[in-house]
């Protein structure tokens, strides 16, 4: 049972209604507004992660997590809805996808995502995972906005071609085809999502293309994360946090 604490802030696993009614709140509020309401069918079969501010008990960031226990069973996920992942069919160890990551918007602190990723990272060698995956979001469905940012995927993260996921949403912006020219570094980097920067460091790798989610109102791409890619320096920092 993962119950991390650092700081002001500590993670643990969803135990209960009452804490799954929070889970599902803070997504309300970050991915539809507080109106209505944001659950799935791939909630139950996930387990949800919280991070809390321990003076107040608020919920300030949460994510679910599906176990999978190889690339066999890809087509369960979520991201398998968006992208054609077949070519991941022949990943032979366990795998996670990490889904539904939101931060309370009202709360700023850096802290939080680097908790949130050593909670991940203790559940990453508690159950010996080789790839974490997941769809990152852009902000918004314009995505002139993010060209630079698109650019900058397109020159150095691409997936490798053997997990390189195809097109199968209806509506795609594909970067790698449309755009030309170099980005702009500095812009390339504010607009990047901080989740995806993270994963990004960690030598992870994305889509192609973006799919255009208008349920959810953003832009979002297939992400991919080997963990033995991960660099042994930022893997010493993570442990530090996990530990």
């Amino acid at each position: 049972m993962i119950n991390l604490r650092k700081g002001r802030y500590s993670a643990r696993l969803a135990d209960g209604a009452d804490d799954i009614d929070a889970v599902h709140r803070l997504r309300a509020l970050v991915f539809r507004g507080a109106q209505g309401d944001d659950h799935d069918p791939f909630d139950t079969d996930c387990a949800h992660m919280l991070v809390e501010d321990q003076r107040s008990g608020t919920v300030v960031c949460c994510f679910r997590m599906m176990h999978l226990p190889s690339g066999a069973d890809i087509g369960r996920s979520y991201s398998a809805q968006f992208y054609e992942l077949s070519a991941l069919k022949d990943f032979d160890g366990p795998m996670v996808e990490m889904g539904r990551f939101c931060i309370h918007p009202e709360w700023k602190d850096a802290d939080i995502l680097r908790v949130a990723w050593g909670a991940m990272t203790a559940y990453v060698d508690a159950e010996g995972v080789e790839m974490l995956f997941g769809c990152s979001s852009f902000h918004g469905t314009e995505a002139d906005e993010y060209f630079d940012a698109f650019a900058l995927l397109r020159d150095r993260h691409l997936a490798p071609k053997r997990w390189l996921p195809r097109v199968k949403a209806p509506s795609v912006f594909q970067f790698a085809r449309r755009l030309t020219g170099k980005p702009d570094l500095k812009a390339a980097q504010a607009k990047m999502p901080p989740l995806l920067r993270t994963y990004l460091l960690m030598g992870g790798w994305v889509s192609d293309h973006a799919v255009i989610d208008d349920d959810l109102g953003t832009l979002h791409v297939f992400t991919g994360l080997e963990i033995r890619a991960v660099p042994a320096t930022r893997a010493r920092l993570l442990r530090g946090v996990a530990g």
